[in-house]
């Protein structure tokens, strides 16, 4: 067992060093460094975070997606999570039908699980149709194994509880529950968008259970290699085929962050421009490029409508109010404002099918170094 302690040791390094060169990901860790750089942004933003997970860091990568979920990195998660204290007092939207949604918290796992673990949304159409489709698209393809669930931010975990009284696990609770189930050969496919702090935190907290399974291994997140980028761009092109009529400026949304993990967007930009696919743009919330920054790309073009879409696995929040919301800094009353008609997508990237297919690929390859 000592072998498998060293393994994940390895990988955990591997992980931190490649954060450091720029790669990136999404809370469930004990590092001190996370909390530090928290506690950098804000002191607010430290307590959200240690409510978000116990002792846990960074990444709320993909708090990115909504107020009670979606995926970015450390700090905006913090942020994120603060925000969704003030709409948990707030909230008069509905979200949809929690019980159609399956929190995959049962026993009897058997030998062999497959756990997905994602940033959460307590939005729970699109949890559904988006983390809960992922989920699905795993369980189809690898039967052998049982699928289970783990939700990072323990904010959203205890909203979703007491709101509509679903128990979701977070990663701790989802592990012991493998440990106690017997089980063997543990693999984790994260959901997150890309290899940041967040992705870091959790092979921090699996590598303390090494010596508790047989074999144990992790999935990569969504963007990590070139091959990556492009299906996500194939996909993202498809899913929008309809608006790209000549006249359509097709612009996403990403969460954004103060990380190295941010160059995701323009490196997602880059490609679509080698692509020659000129009327694509890709923007953040939180971060650069800006909606600022995608308006002044746009009005380059002679473009009479633009299309609004999040770069983000669940559509919650942000999907809904700062890009599809009627308040004046949103996104689309931004563009409104600009003379341009407004279309809005509000669909997460989870609900792609090729999206879900990319992560399904990245689970195969986890499966076949557990079973190697």
């Amino acid at each position: 067992m000592k072998r498998k302690a060293v393994k994940m040791a390895a990988i955990v390094l591997a992980a931190v060093m490649m954060t450091a060169c720029g790669s990136s990901a999404s809370p469930t860790g004990k590092a001190e460094e996370t909390a530090a750089t928290a506690e950098e942004k804000t002191e607010e933003a430290a307590e959200a975070a240690e409510e978000a997970t116990e002792g846990v860091a960074e990444g709320l990568e993909e708090a990115a997606e909504e107020v009670i979920g979606g995926e970015e990195d450390v700090t905006e998660e913090a942020e994120v999570e603060e925000d969704d204290l003030d709409e948990e007092d707030e909230e008069n939207y509905e979200t949809g039908d929690a019980s159609l949604d399956l929190p995959r918290n049962e026993d009897n796992i058997g030998d062999k699980e497959l756990l997905v673990v994602s940033f959460g949304t307590s939005f729970n159409d699109s949890r559904r149709m988006t983390i809960g489709a992922i989920e699905a698209a795993l369980e189809e393809a690898f039967p052998d194994y049982s699928v289970r669930r783990a939700f990072t931010s323990q904010i959203i975990i205890d909203h979703v509880k007491s709101r509509d009284g679903v128990t979701i696990d977070n990663v701790t609770e989802a592990l012991d529950r493998a440990v106690n189930n017997g089980v063997k050969t543990l693999v984790v496919q994260p959901t997150h968008l890309m290899n940041g702090f967040e992705y870091t935190d959790l092979i921090s907290e699996i590598s303390q259970y090494a010596d508790a399974f047989e074999h144990i291994e992790i999935g990569e997140p969504l963007l990590t290699t070139d091959a990556d980028f492009a299906a996500v761009e194939d996909a993202i092109v498809a899913a929008t085929a309809e608006y790209d009529d000549g006249e359509t400026a097709i612009c996403f949304m990403g969460h954004g962050t103060e990380a190295a993990s941010n160059g995701i967007y323009a490196q997602m930009q880059a490609v679509m421009d080698a692509d020659e696919l000129a009327n694509y743009y890709v923007g953040t919330v939180e971060a650069s490029p800006s909606v600022e920054d995608v308006l002044a790309a746009v009005k380059e073009g002679s473009y009479r409508k633009v299309v609004l879409r999040p770069l983000m696995v669940v559509a919650g929040d942000h999907a809904n109010n700062d890009m599809a919301g009627d308040e004046e800094d949103s996104w689309k009353s931004i563009f409104e404002g600009a003379g341009y008609d407004v279309t809005c997508v509000v669909e997460g990237l989870g609900q792609i099918e090729a999206i879900q297919d990319i992560y399904v690929e990245h689970a195969a390859a986890a499966i076949a170094r557990a079973e190697a």
